[in-house]
């Protein structure tokens, strides 16, 4: 027997997900893995998704690493790869540190040099928000549209 056609074609959904120490080196190994990852998948480096993504994991990682750090826990990157959209989420265990929603981030003072990772983060990602994780933490998922 031969279940009933539902009318939608088979979809490959593409899944890589890694722990990272919550130190500045982790950060900088999530964004390189993120662009070896995106390269496996037939995303090319120097393209505007990988440069993307590239940005987007660096700043969502930096900031785990940094102010969602909890000692002795680590941070996790999840990427998922549908056909219209690369989805990017990084999970710390530090749910009562949340960042801004989406379109209540702040532009920095003019001298400032920090507090612009979510600046870039909004000017790149299609759509982000910030997700609380079960059983403690938060995520912030970012979701960059793929070209058609």
């Amino acid at each position: 027997m031969t279940p009933p056609p539902t009318g939608q074609g088979a979809v490959t959904v593409r899944l890589f997900t890694q722990r990272f120490s919550s130190t500045p080196l982790g950060a900088r190994l999530a964004r390189r893995l993120t662009l070896h990852q995106l390269q496996d998948w037939g995303i090319p480096h120097g393209t505007r998704t990988s440069d993307a993504a590239a940005l987007v994991v660096a700043e969502l990682a930096t900031n785990a690493a940094t102010h969602g750090r909890v000692p002795g826990r680590d941070f996790e990157l999840r990427l998922t790869l549908a056909e219209t959209v690369l989805r990017i989420e990084v999970s710390d265990t530090r749910g009562e540190k949340r960042p801004p929603s989406p379109g209540a981030v702040a532009a920095p003072p003019a001298l400032s040099e920090t507090r612009r990772g979510l600046l870039l983060v909004d000017s790149l990602a299609d759509r982000w928000t910030v997700l609380d994780r079960t059983p403690v933490g938060k995520t912030v998922r970012a979701e960059l549209d793929l070209p058609q």
